[in-house]
């Protein structure tokens, strides 16, 4: 068989590329949008000051820690509104997604709780004052908005769960397109607001999510989806289906935890180095997230997609659609690491202040190009891990996942940087690759995992005559 036959067999067979792309492409669209209004936040507030782009990260970082904790709990409903279709059980789709919208609601009022915390909390970082009042103003603004954030998972698991995108896409896309505007007005003032800087980013991106909060919800609850689905009579707290959403989500939220703590955790420490060091990760990072959140739209994807396999029973069929979403996010990948190897002056140049002196701009560049390197070296890896993850959880294997990820957080990352610091050898280079061992333990493990089968055996929802 030639290439070509070969390639047209896998692309529009079953289980084939067309059918996750179809499925995919909207929440990789969905996830793109997020990024440009998370690049956009940053971009801007980078040719606002130098204190406030080196503020923004590590607040935005502690603030979507905790936000992707409770994601991942509501969030989960996707994976039971995705096995309940399935298992050929639609009127159970409804109490499956207010679970999830229940579970958004508390954790919009613990995110939004954190308020009365941000000064004691950006304290133990010990970055500079300056830039402590910037991350406590900019972080308090988002937690109190992020309620928007998990209320936009929970309802959105309706349409991601059913493999049905496109409204997801479309609410997300409409929130970027006013943000990016907005975003300018309010960082750098105009039409009689006043500049405020990162206060004005933070209001811009929960106005975002507000939007597509109010999207999704005019798309979700109509009079069809009531009739075949049960959204709108299904409202009321059913504990035997929210335990199962606790059982199975929150491990899959102290994975989310886990995972951006140690990012988080990674700048805090990166930021006692100095300014530039700080600032030259918070750009790399930056750019990072470029590539890595529209992955997420191919991890929300693939989980959907075995979950829906696994209600049906069809463990080999999941199977095929994960290593054929493995393929989708290589071809994804390699041209972002190709151009990080080959223009990374260019990339870090987006995010340099205009009145930044020559000396600082040479030293920035070249620090964030070699941070740049380290992300090229572990994004191919990374993309693995992304997958295969996002499979297991959609099979139902959290538990399993979070012990991996912790095992990699202690193993890997703290145990190895904290004997360099006790034996005062540690650097910026030490740091880095910590890292890239981290992220290349976790995907490891995960395709490990994921080849001995053994979630194969897993029911997350009960059999439903």
């Amino acid at each position: 068989m030639s290439f070509l036959a070969s390639f047209k067999k896998r692309y529009y067979g079953p289980q084939g590329y067309a059918e996750i792309l179809r499925v995919g492409l909207p929440l990789v669209a969905s996830m793109g949008s997020s990024t440009v209004m998370q690049f956009t936040d940053r971009l801007f507030l980078a040719h606002y000051s130098v204190d406030a782009i080196a503020a923004a990260l590590p607040a935005a970082l502690v603030s979507l820690t905790l936000m992707l904790f409770l994601m991942g709990i509501c969030g989960y409903a996707t994976v039971l509104i995705a096995q309940y279709v399935g298992s050929s059980a639609p009127h159970r789709v409804g109490c499956a997604l207010w679970q999830g919208i229940w579970s958004a609601v508390a954790g919009a009022l613990i995110s939004a709780a954190m308020w009365w915390v941000a000064e004691p909390l950006f304290a133990l970082g010990g970055h500079d004052p300056a830039i402590q009042v910037l991350e406590v103003d900019y972080f308090r603004v988002l937690t109190v908005g992020s309620g928007f954030a998990l209320l936009n998972s929970a309802v959105g698991a309706f349409f991601s769960g059913r493999g049905q995108n496109r409204i997801v896409m479309l609410a997300n896309v409409v929130a970027a397109v006013v943000n990016v505007p907005l975003d300018y007005l309010l960082i750098f003032g105009g039409l009689g607001l006043p500049a405020m800087g990162v206060v004005g980013a933070g209001l811009a991106t929960s106005f975002g999510w507000f939007l597509c909060t109010a999207i999704l919800a005019v798309f979700v609850f109509t009079k069809e989806h009531e009739q075949e689905y049960a959204v709108l009579s299904s409202w009321r707290l059913e504990w035997p289906m929210f335990r199962r959403l606790l059982r199975y989500g929150l491990p899959s939220g102290v994975n989310l935890f886990i995972e951006l703590m140690a990012v988080t955790w990674f700048v805090f420490e990166i930021g006692n180095l100095g300014r530039t060091p700080l600032a030259a990760s918070n750009i790399a990072f930056s750019i990072n997230s470029l590539v890595f959140t529209p992955m997420l739209g191919l991890n929300m994807a693939i989980s959907a997609l075995v979950g829906q396999s696994m209600g049906s029973g069809k463990p080999l069929q999941a199977e095929r659609y994960t290593y054929n979403t493995l393929h989708l996010g290589f071809a994804y990948m390699i041209p972002w690491c190709v151009l990080f190897v080959l223009f990374p002056g260019w990339l870090i140049g987006l995010f340099i202040p205009g009145d930044m002196q020559p000396e600082e701009v040479a030293a920035l560049t070249d620090v964030g190009t070699v941070l740049l390197y380290y992300i090229a070296l572990y994004s191919l890896v990374d993309a693995s891990g992304i997958i295969f993850s996002g499979a297991l959880k959609g099979a139902g294997d959290t538990f399993g996942l979070m012990m991996l990820i912790i095992g990699g957080m202690v193993g890997v990352l703290l145990v190895p940087v904290y004997t360099m610091k006790y034996f005062e050898v540690i650097t910026l280079h030490g740091y880095w690759v910590c890292f890239t061992a981290y992220v290349m333990f976790f995907s490891g493990g995960a395709y490990l995992r994921f080849k001995r089968r053994g979630w194969h055996s897993i029911k997350v929802v009960e059999t439903v005559e």
